[in-house]
């Protein structure tokens, strides 16, 4: 190293650093560092700079790395992840806190240059917020971005939230403006999908996460929060699907969700939408007491099943989009991707058809993940002039009118957390084909179901051949599901805002 680079890559104190900076990033180093010292020692900070400076040097000594991570996420405008608050914590038990959050010279160089990001940061005291970064930035509707919307619609009109999302970086957490409010919270309006709302640092208050983290980046700072903010963070649990059927995932899908655990288990408590994803929970949790944590407390709230009402116009039309005259309808809706298991589903199919049954089958969802060979068999299908559809762009007027209009719905999935379309399917009083074990056999618990072997072609086409030709047991399947016992959104939504607000 020469010594112009040894120059400067060598640290200088936070004074230095700021006494070289600019003067708008020296009067904003000022701005945020009475930010921390006030909000650590809950008094005003110092007007001088050398009296803020040595206030905050006696607030961080001791090394506290939850006053540490406060201090670099307030400074730094980001917020800190684990490593960055152990290297400071490291740095100011050897040098002391004016070294420690100091820069290199090189650095305090680079001040000078016009600034990409001068957003406001905000500490948030007391507060709830809310994570919704990817149901804010998009108006579609998957399985857990439904969840999501339903559920924090009504935690707003219940209670005093927050609702915050990500940057583009998964470094700085910002609050939604109103429209992203809006598309969170309806899947409605124009998507906005950079966040430019204030910069947030959560302290002593809850962070709520409502959908599911797969970003690296995102969960560290996910776990940083739950480590050092000195609040109670929950998650609402929806399954460990990438871990116990990981051959049916995308590659890195696993992976992905591994980090997402990674943050999970520094969490005060999850709320599964099922007892079979509290048990899978339950498994993991188990696991971590090999590396001596303890892992969050895991509640099972069971997700609703509340059917919107249908007008005789949505059912008109969806019975001419859908249906072929004179036969019943068969419908199967989720994502065509391995672990839902709809190539099953098509080679059932295929046998009644053979044997002459008359049925056509509507499978309602998005194309996913390794699904090359799902749709391989439906060409196949097609040029057989199997009467077979799988309808784009479906509203949820649509969805709901096809519930009521199908003889029957088949949900043969391998694994999942809850298996929502097989709830609300029985909530319309239509009887469901469904896997006979795991959160799907929970929710047939009530009535409305025939149980099947999802790995069993089989026993899937021969559950289907008794609901086309067998019209009391139909009609019987029918009855119990419309007397099933009902549980609205307002249900979970309150159930959940109490396990993890606690």
């Amino acid at each position: 190293m020469n010594r112009l680079t040894a120059r400067l890559t060598r640290p200088v104190g936070l004074a230095a650093r700021m006494a070289g900076a600019p003067p708008s990033e020296r009067q904003r180093l000022h701005e945020r560092a009475s930010l921390v010292v006030a909000t650590l020692s809950g008094a005003p900070a110092p007007a001088g700079r050398r009296d803020l400076l040595t206030r905050l040097e006696q607030l961080l000594e001791s090394g506290d790395p939850a006053a540490v991570w406060l201090t670099l996420s307030v400074l730094e405008g980001r917020l800190a992840t684990p490593a960055d608050v152990r290297r400071t914590v490291r740095a100011i038990r050897l040098d002391g806190v004016g070294a420690a959050l100091g820069a290199t010279v090189a650095r305090i160089a680079l001040s000078w240059l016009p600034q990409r990001d001068e957003a406001t940061v905000r500490v948030v005291q007391g507060a709830v917020l809310v994570d919704l970064d990817h149901t804010a930035r998009t108006g579609l509707a998957t399985g857990i971005q439904r969840v999501a919307r339903e559920t924090v619609r009504r935690w707003s009109r219940d209670h005093d939230v927050v609702l915050v999302g990500w940057d583009a970086d998964y470094e700085q957490l910002r609050l939604l403006t109103p429209a992203q409010a809006t598309t969170a919270l309806t899947g409605e309006g124009a998507v906005e999908s950079e966040r430019t709302g204030d910069v947030v640092v959560p302290w002593e208050s809850t962070y709520l996460l409502p959908e599911l983290s797969l970003e690296s980046e995102r969960n560290e700072r996910i776990s940083a929060v739950a480590q050092y903010a000195r609040g109670r963070t929950g998650v609402i649990g929806f399954d460990c699907v990438p871990i116990t059927t990981a051959e049916t995932t995308a590659l890195g899908v696993s992976e992905a969700f591994a980090r997402n655990l990674s943050a999970v288990r520094h969490m005060d408590r999850v709320s599964a939408i099922s007892r079979a994803a509290a048990a899978e929970y339950g498994g993991w949790r188990t696991m971590l007491g090999s590396v001596g944590d303890t892992g969050p407390e895991i509640v099972a709230a069971p997700l609703p099943a509340e059917a919107r009402a249908t007008s005789e116009a949505e059912l008109d039309a969806a019975r001419e989009q859908l249906t072929v005259p004179g036969m019943p309808m068969v419908l199967c809706v989720g994502t065509h991707e391995p672990r839902k298991n709809h190539l099953a589903l098509l080679h059932a199919a295929e046998l009644l058809w053979r044997e002459g049954v008359e049925f056509n089958l509507v499978l309602i969802g998005g194309r996913s993940w390794n699904d090359e060979r799902f749709q391989r068999a439906l060409g196949e299908a097609r040029a057989l002039n199997r009467p077979v559809d799988t309808p784009q762009g479906v509203t949820d007027a649509q969805l709901w009118a096809a519930y009521r209009l199908a003889r029957c719905m088949v949900f043969p999935s391998l694994n999942e957390g809850y298996g929502l379309p097989v709830a609300e399917a029985l909530a319309c009083g239509t009887p469901v084909i469904t896997s006979g074990y795991g959160s799907m056999a929970e929710i047939a618990a009530d009535g409305g179901a025939l149980l099947v072997d999802a790995r069993d072609d089989h026993d899937i086409a021969a559950a289907l051949r008794t609901l086309l030709t067998d019209d009391a047991e139909r009609d019987r399947l029918a009855a119990e599901a419309r007397n099933r016992p009902v549980r609205t959104w307002d249900d979970y939504a309150r159930d959940v805002w109490d396990v993890l607000t606690g």
